[in-house]
């Protein structure tokens, strides 16, 4: 019977061939049903369409994608498809009554296993007992549960000691830890989990020789009895299909992501490959081989979860049962043909016998060949060894360009000889396993050493080979080189952990340190000093020696902070000129004082920067654990306070944390807080301070300046509140109130008083340098108030025109086109340069009262002081000299040429009503004396 069935087959396959290589000739339609969505895992069907195998087979075929593992099987017996996908699970449909037949096995090996979050000791499985795992679905009466399920019986885990919940398919759920376990596709999810960095164990059924078939073809009686050559003809076409695609791994996941699927990326269909290689076994196994012994092994296992009867007899079940002896059945058919023709005689039949012979060992030849070409240009590197003496008996090309070795140098070595000792212990662990049969194959991460001395990262897959009786046991090893990836993911860690500039630790890497010290002086009872350093006057070298020299200078200040503590100790930048030192395992503070001045001193020397040299020193911050606080969030905020608390000091200097610094932290919190409700509780005030005309005492300017009127404290000092307004960004909407008060009180003076009246305002740089629209809505206000812009002065700072972005040149243009008016506040006190007053455009420069508090006749102030205004005056710029408070600074002033003197001898700081009477009464008097 079965000669028969094979002879018809190959006649029936041969002539639909035959009839499909006719012009004109409609093509067969049928449907292959898959038992997933599309991927890699599907590839030689999809080989097939694009290769045209199918249709030289007379066929159309087409390829549904499926949501569930069963749907191939129900639809297939419905008569929806002809053909399906499915699993080691058929054989449970055929011994249920259902009329499955499998035609081929595409996976030698199945891909299932469970994945588990890895505990940092050695895998076990036995971890699974009492948590939730996911293992198929629970409302399918057949899928991949059942090998995985048998697995933990073997290993001493029925379901009953774990908690069996429904499978999302979802990896999320194992890496958040919704799940504890889950079974995964090894050709699949751990891509998911290596992309994201989730530490994961494999556990395989085949750990414990339970060897399931993977993905199997099938059909049903029923197309084998109405067309069995189309059957046979879709059989064959099928694994040419497979062939194609597992020698052409790239031009396959190109097919699948322009014909079928986007869902996954081009890399991690190459994953897929990759994996499939060891599963598929195409070199060594002819696709669609299928061994009666493995589906009686498979029955077994079935047998002991009562899922079947021992000794099942499942005849009928496999489409080929013969398949493993080619050349028999051709055999057979030869005599057949010649058993119809022996009519024509012993001549004719002999003739035939031996054109077949001669065919069927050209057929063995070209399978040889095909098998061969694969095997040298897989893009593994695969190696077979004696499992006993490490001998190389085959060597592939890959192989060799991995190692960086010839053939003729890697066969007169052993296998292992140039691995890493560290690697090569596991491996020989493992080894001992594989000889021992209680393992089939296993991976591994190792290290070799190749002939330059380079340490190259290699992928290793070890599996079995069976060999003849009394034979030495031999063992496959396929390699990929990942010396590139991890390379990359070193790369990727250093630039997570270490700051890029200076190759200091990192915020992150500083934590954890900090952490880990932490625990440790828990253990040991001794202290740890955390130090908060940050660069004074480290702004003031970047703005004007520019950010690379900035940059030179933070990589020495590291160089010169790690060379003033131990070995054992912690050097962090946590960013810009902030630096940070865990000193650890201390017995007395005096250590701490000792390296914080050390770090002081060392820091005060001379940056060589080029051919320049910039000094700057540093603020210190200490707290001590556990005195200070218990957990790293205090700690960093307590050493931040006593980092402040130096520089308030005077900088260079360190300054330890105390609670009293933890008050005025929150004070200063408090007061933030309350500043924030002030504009709306109409809180602030403006008050104005004269500005007078020196040769004729006409007060026809003031400066605006603001007042806090808080509930609690009264009035608060700006000096007080406007760092904190700074800081927290309120300054912006504290400015913009500023301006629409000083215009509004300019408007009324300009009417009322003086009609060139102007009012000065104060402008934070974070005001000035702020991003959008600028001064536009100043001008339309001012237009709104019918006001000029020459009614507004600002006033800003000497280190804003250090700024070498365009923003303060732009700044500076649009207040000239307005006809708002700029004085330099503090003239003297900052980084002068003449060549910034002819840069930009500046109204008036205004004396500090540094150098007006001292004025004498002969002194180096008043020789200052001559000389700004003089200069100020060849500039065409107008001088104010603030704070004047006696007549002799006064008369010193006018007798320069100072234009404007403003100060307590004229009057102090006002509300606008009281300024407003000050005005009328300066006016009436000024009509008086004319």
């Amino acid at each position: 019977m079965a000669f028969r069935f094979h002879v018809i087959a190959k006649l029936c396959t041969a002539a639909a061939l035959l009839l499909a290589a006719m012009p004109g000739m409609a093509l067969e339609k049928i449907t292959l049903q898959l038992k997933h969505v599309h991927q890699f895992q599907f590839a030689g069907y999809y080989a097939a369409v694009e290769q045209g195998y199918y249709k030289e087979a007379g066929l159309e075929v087409q390829i549904r994608e499926g949501s569930d593992g069963n749907e191939p099987e129900r639809d297939v017996i419905a008569g929806k498809a002809e053909y399906g996908v499915g699993s080691s699970s058929l054989l449970l449909a055929r011994l249920a009554g259902k009329p499955v037949v499998v035609l081929g096995v595409v996976f030698q090996h199945s891909p299932y296993a469970l994945a588990m979050r890895q505990s940092g000791g050695d895998p076990d499985i036995r971890r699974l007992i009492g948590k939730r795992v996911m293992i198929g679905s629970l409302t399918d009466e057949l899928g991949n549960a059942d090998e995985l399920l048998a697995y933990l019986i073997k290993e001493g885990i029925p379901p009953n000691k774990f908690q069996r919940v429904e499978h999302s398919f979802n990896p999320e759920d194992l890496i958040s830890g919704k799940v504890d376990a889950m079974t995964v596709y090894t050709t699949n999810e751990p891509d998911t989990f290596d992309r994201l960095g989730f530490p994961y164990d494999i556990y395989s059924p085949r750990a414990v020789g339970i060897d399931f078939y993977g993905d199997n073809l099938f059909t049903s009686e029923q197309e084998i009895a109405n067309h069995p050559a189309r059957v046979a003809a879709f059989r064959a076409a099928s694994m040419r299909g497979w062939q194609w695609a597992m020698s052409h791994h790239e031009d396959t996941a190109d097919l699948i992501l322009n014909k079928y699927s986007r869902r996954s990326d081009r890399q991690h269909l190459l994953y897929e490959a990759r994996q499939m290689v060891p599963l598929v076994q195409p070199v060594l196994v002819e696709i669609g081989y299928m061994n009666p012994d493995r589906w009686h092994h498979i029955a077994d296992v079935y047998a002991g979860l009562h899922m079947l009867p021992k000794n099942a007899n499942f005849d009928g079940f496999m489409y080929q049962i013969d398949s493993t002896r080619p050349s028999l059945l051709w055999l057979y058919r030869v005599l057949g043909v010649a058993a119809l023709l022996l009519v024509l005689g012993a001549a004719v039949h002999f003739s035939q016998l031996a054109r077949e012979r001669k065919r069927a060992l050209e057929i063995i030849r070209k399978g040889e060949q095909r098998f061969r070409t694969m095997f040298e240009a897989s893009p593994l590197g695969i190696a077979l060894i004696d499992s006993i003496s490490y001998e190389y008996r085959d060597i592939n090309a890959r192989y060799q360009e991995i190692l960086g070795r010839s053939q003729h140098e890697l066969r007169a070595l052993r296998w292992l000889e140039v691995g890493h000792p560290d690697d090569v212990v596991q491996i020989k662990a493992q080894m001992a396993l594989l000889i021992t049969q209680q393992i089939s194959s296993f991976k591994a991460l190792s290290r070799l050493f190749r002939p330059d001395g380079s340490v190259a990262w290699i992928d290793v897959s070890v599996n079995a080979i069976d060999t003849e009786s009394g034979g030495h046991l031999h063992h496959l090893c396929m390699i990929e080189d990942v010396t590139a990836k991890k390379q990359s993911e070193q790369l990727i860690w250093q630039q997570a952990n270490f700051d890029t500039l200076t190759h200091l630790p990192n915020r992150r890497m500083f934590l954890d340190r900090l952490a880990h010290d932490m625990l440790k002086s828990q253990r040991d009872k001794l202290r740890i000093a955390i130090l908060f350093i940050d660069l004074d006057h480290f702004k003031e070298v970047n703005d004007t020696l520019g950010h690379q020299q900035g940059d030179v200078l933070l990589v020495d200040a590291a160089r010169r902070i790690s060379a003033c503590v131990r070995k054992s100790d912690t050097v962090a930048r946590l960013g810009g000129d902030e630096f940070t030192v865990i000193l650890n395992e201390l017995n007395e503070s005096d250590n701490v004082e000792r390296i914080a001045q050390d770090i002081l001193d060392s820091l005060l020397q001379p940056f060589e920067l080029g051919a320049e040299q910039a000094f700057v020193s540093a603020s210190i911050g200490i707290t001590l654990y556990p005195d200070d606080a218990l957990d790293i969030d205090s700690l960093l905020k307590h050493a931040d306070q006593a980092m402040y608390a130096a520089k308030g000091a005077g900088r260079n200097r360190y300054s330890y944390f105390t609670p009293t610094l933890q008050v005025a932290a929150l004070n200063r919190m408090r007061l933030t807080n309350d500043l924030r409700g002030a504009l709306k509780g109409e809180q602030f005030e403006l008050y104005f301070q004269p500005i007078v005309h020196l040769e004729s005492g006409a007060i026809h300017k003031a400066e605006a300046l603001i007042r806090w009127n808080h509930p609690q404290r009264g009035v608060v000092s700006p000096l007080e509140f406007i760092p904190l307004a700074e800081a927290s960004g309120l300054i912006i909407d504290i400015g913009a109130w500023v301006f629409r008060e000083s215009a509004r009180w300019v408007q009324h003076w300009r009417q009322q008083f003086y009609a060139d009246f102007q009012v000065s305002l104060n402008q934070s740089p974070l005001e000035f340098q702020r991003e959008g629209e600028s001064y536009e809505c100043w001008v339309s206000h001012l237009q709104a108030l019918a006001l000029p812009g020459q009614s507004l002065v600002v006033e800003i700072t000497e280190g804003l025109l250090l700024d070498a972005s365009n923003t303060v040149s732009t700044r500076l243009l649009q207040l000239r086109d307005a006809g708002i008016q700029v004085a330099l506040d503090d003239f003297g006190t900052g980084y002068s340069s003449l060549s910034y007053l002819k840069k930009f455009d500046i109204d008036y420069l205004k004396i500090d009262r540094s150098f007006t508090r001292n004025l004498a006749p002969d002194s180096s102030d008043m020789a200052l002081s001559e000389a700004i205004i003089v200069m100020a005056h060849k500039l065409d710029l107008k001088v104010i000299a603030e704070g004047v408070e006696t007549p002799e600074q006064r008369d010193l002033l006018a007798a320069a040429g100072c234009d404007y003197g403003q100060g307590y001898l004229f009057a102090k700081p006002m509300p606008a009503t009281q300024f407003d009477t000050f005005l009328r009464a300066a006016a009436a008097a000024s009509v008086e004396q004319r």
